[in-house]
């Protein structure tokens, strides 16, 4: 048991001799226990000089070493589901050396990527998706007439996932020759593993049993009553011992549940289900932040670590925090539901993550994580409104691209008063573009009845939630990851007027129209370059008035905000321009037409040409190429 980071690198000469999963397969299953302890040291090390995810790599640390121990990896495909456990994966696949660059511009994604490495079989970054993903290379083996295993290894968590239960279902009426892992760590490992549970499981997953059981199949199937009583005293037996009914049901041979911390029993298991035939489940418990004391008793706390930076005299008193927009968020959601006992806030599955742990503590009988069920939690809502309540969705950009048809179907059509507060958008650092919030603005601008609102700082954020709330239809407001400016955030719940921005400079020549929280990074640039700048504030409705007074004041209008380019706020211009038949040039600034690769915020903002420097001699180089001379100085 370790209970602290070691701050330097650890002795792991075991681990050090591993450099492939065929050096892993060549070591004695005697001594693959010594390598799990110094492969969870070497994590330990790796996490706290990079920062990265944390408890979930602790957890799997054994049931990855029997994986690639047992499977012929490549060959054969692994499928990880959201990835945040893959570190120990990537440690054993050949890239033990490049750990340190985790998540660091240039270096290792934080999450499978098939560029990466041909270990990673499939990229991931959003849960539920594995199960879907390994049926289908399951099927891409079998009509190229490979005999290439696949395991699908899938948490508790997502599970809870429809789109996990559709591939299930599909999977078993393919009757595929695949393998599932359940990975539970939601509970400690508990009396039921042990005693007949195992005894039944060691059994269910032996080579002798499932002959018999195919045999048994093949001559009972003839006395269709006969099979049918066998198999439905088997699958009373399992339900009397296990979970495992319901994954029957579905056509799964189930197995488990066994301690997904016991390697050779592992090994064991996986040995004789890889030589199985058919759609196979393998029920592991495993506990989140195994090996680590501070993870094991605060899994939640410790589901990702910071980098640990080294100690630094304190010369000067520390400046007070900047919230975080997730905080600023929660705050506002307490003081309106102080306020309002309609409001209902709903999450799926992001409680901590978007700052609702207070009020999902204040407000208990108003408060719903509803798992990773993105679209039950838009649908969800859209219920509640047609019942006068008025129901707030905490979500993630990218995570409201999974819901996006019930946001359109089940909210906008019918119109109804959907608050959506969503968070992440823009870019967002070491997590890279599968967690990037670069569309939301794109997709939700062309749906009928959406208002959105994209704030400048975190005073304005809370004052254009208290906006979205009170207007009566589907609302969202979109907000970054990360803290704010540091403005007073003002404790009153006043509105802003819907589709109206304000003029924050006055210049010549150039007006930057600025929708979001790029604001500080355009207001230098302006300042050296004499422009105007508006803060829009609404990206839908469009305040059209300020727009076109711009265009008429200006030579050159600037569009700037954190979403793609195409169909987003420049977007939205231009096509009001074109309304009028105004023939203004328009230099559109926002995220490129490509995916900006993980590294720090500020990294990925230089990358996409969006910081301030940038901004500057973008404008300044599209001035020049229209013949514009500088303007002097206000």
């Amino acid at each position: 048991m370790f209970k602290e980071i070691p701050r330097s690198r650890p002795a792991t000469p075991l681990l050090d001799s591993v450099n492939s999963p065929e050096a892993l397969r060549a070591l004695d299953t005697a001594a693959l226990d010594q390598l799990a302890h110094e492969l969870r040291h070497f994590l330990l090390y790796c996490v706290g000089q990079t920062g990265g995810h944390f408890g979930a790599g602790l957890g799997v640390v054994e049931l990855t070493i029997a994986l690639h121990y047992v499977y012929n990896t490549p060959a054969d495909k692994l499928v990880w589901d959201v990835g945040h456990q893959t570190y120990p994966h990537k440690i054993l696949t050949g890239r033990r050396e490049q750990m340190l660059s985790m998540r660091q511009r240039g270096g290792l994604a934080g999450f499978p990527k098939r560029t990466e490495s041909a270990f990673d079989s499939f990229g991931v970054g959003h849960s539920s998706t594995s199960i879907s993903a390994a049926l289908g290379m399951a099927l891409g083996h079998q009509m190229a007439g490979l005999d290439n295993k696949t395991v699908a290894i899938i948490g508790d968590g997502a599970m809870t996932g429809g789109m996990a239960f559709e591939a299930l279902t599909h999977a078993a009426h393919t009757e595929t020759d695949m393998l599932v892992i359940l990975n539970d760590n939601n509970m400690s490992i508990s009396k039921n593993v042990g005693g007949l549970a195992t005894y039944f499981s060691r059994i269910w997953a032996s080579k002798t049993y499932n002959s018999l059981r195919e045999g048994s199949r093949k001559v009972l199937s003839k006395i269709p009553s006969a099979w049918e009583f066998a198999k439905r005293t088997e699958e009373h037996m399992k339900g009397m011992v296990s979970p495992g009914t319901l994954f029957e049901e579905l056509g799964f041979n189930y197995v488990g549940p066994i301690d997904g911390h016991d390697t050779e029993r592992l090994v064991h298991y996986l040995s004789n289900l890889r030589d199985i035939k058919g759609p196979k489940l393998l029920h592991v418990i495993t506990q989140k932040g195994r090996g680590f004391e501070p993870a094991e008793a605060d899994p939640v706390g410790y589901h990702a670590l910071n980098k640990i930076e080294p100690k630094r005299p304190v010369t000067d008193p520390a400046a007070p925090k900047k919230p975080k927009f997730q905080d600023v968020f929660g705050d506002w959601l307490c003081d309106t539901a102080t306020q309002d006992a309609r409001l209902v806030g709903i999450t799926p599955a992001m409680c901590e993550g978007s700052g609702m742990v207070r009020f999902a503590r204040e407000f208990p009988h108003q408060f719903h994580d509803v798992a990773i069920a993105e679209q039950h939690a838009v649908t969800l809502a859209a219920g509640l409104a047609c019942e006068g309540q008025k129901p707030v969705v905490a979500i993630y950009s990218t995570f409201l691209q999974r819901a996006y048809d019930q946001l359109i179907h089940d909210v906008a059509i019918q119109n109804l008063d959907v608050t959506f507060g969503i968070d992440r958008a823009g870019l967002v650092g070491e997590d890279g573009p599968t967690h990037a919030g670069a569309f939301d603005l794109s997709f939700m601008r062309c749906v009928p009845n959406m208002v959105i609102a994209a704030p400048s700082d975190e005073n304005e954020c809370r004052k254009l939630l208290t906006s979205a709330y009170q207007y009566p239809g589907p609302a969202a407001v979109r907000y970054p990851r990360g803290t704010g400016t540091g403005v007073t955030i003002e404790t009153e719940l006043t509105p802003l007027p819907v589709g109206k921005g304000v003029q924050l400079r006055q210049g010549k020549d150039i007006a930057i129209l600025n929708f979001g929280t790029l604001l500080s990074n355009a207001l230098p640039a302006a300042d050296q370059l004499n422009a105007s700048v508006c803060d829009m504030r609404w990206v839908k409705p469009l305040d059209e008035t300020l727009v076109l007074t711009m265009a008429k004041q200006h030579s050159l209008l600037v569009t700037l905000e954190e979403n793609a380019v195409a169909g987003g706020a420049g977007s939205a211009v231009l096509e009001l321009l074109n309304s009028h038949g105004l023939c203004v040039p328009v230099l559109q600034l926002g995220l490129p037409d490509r995916y900006v690769e993980h590294g720090k915020q500020a990294e990925m903002l230089a990358d996409a040409e969006l910081n301030a420097d940038a901004i500057l001699a973008r404008i300044t180089d599209r001035r020049d190429k229209l013949g514009l001379k500088p303007a002097a100085s206000a």
